[in-house]
């Protein structure tokens, strides 16, 4: 674990390193699901911008659980900080998407999907791939179901604002 990247021969870092390797590549894959049904209803926020939130929080539970083992004796170490400001950054970028535009608030959705991508990937990177895979089937189901009940209420809502009063 010492010695540096250019000493270990690459087959030997996979196998070192699988178990990251493969939280990172459950990470991207399930955020690229969720971003490719976004990508589809003509979203900006798509396969690239999940992938990348959900490969983020990977990533930083990797950190947060490889420091927490090796700094596990170390007084006031509180490894749940680390995932808390996942959570806080998320909502940052989130709130960037949201936009208020002819009174009508946009992008709310495409928010609330970013914050869940997060959590599909901080399940992944702590290597609960069976929690993100629910997760992403749950988001899939809301995304994809949701919408097509959706639609026919929007278009009686319009219908409702249109008539005269």
């Amino acid at each position: 674990m010492g010695e540096l990247l250019y000493n270990v021969p690459m087959p030997q870092f996979f196998i070192e390193n699988s178990d990251v390797i493969l939280k990172l590549l459950v990470a991207v894959g399930l955020g690229m699901l969720i971003g490719a049904e976004r990508l589809l209803v003509h979203k900006e926020a798509g396969m690239k911008t999940h992938a990348l939130v959900s490969l983020g929080a990977a990533v930083f539970m990797v950190i947060s659980e490889a420091m927490t083992l090796k700094y596990m004796n170390l007084p006031g170490l509180n490894p749940t900080m680390m995932v808390s400001q996942i959570i806080v950054g998320i909502g940052f970028l989130g709130a960037g998407s949201i936009i208020f535009h002819s009174n009508k608030l946009l992008g709310l959705t495409t928010a609330g999907g970013l914050w869940v991508t997060a959590g599909i990937g901080m399940a992944a990177g702590f290597g609960l791939f069976g929690l993100a895979t629910i997760i992403t089937i749950l988001v899939l189901f809301i995304l994809v179901v949701f919408n097509l009940f959706e639609k026919p209420i929007r278009k009686i809502s319009a219908d409702i604002d249109s008539t005269p009063h």
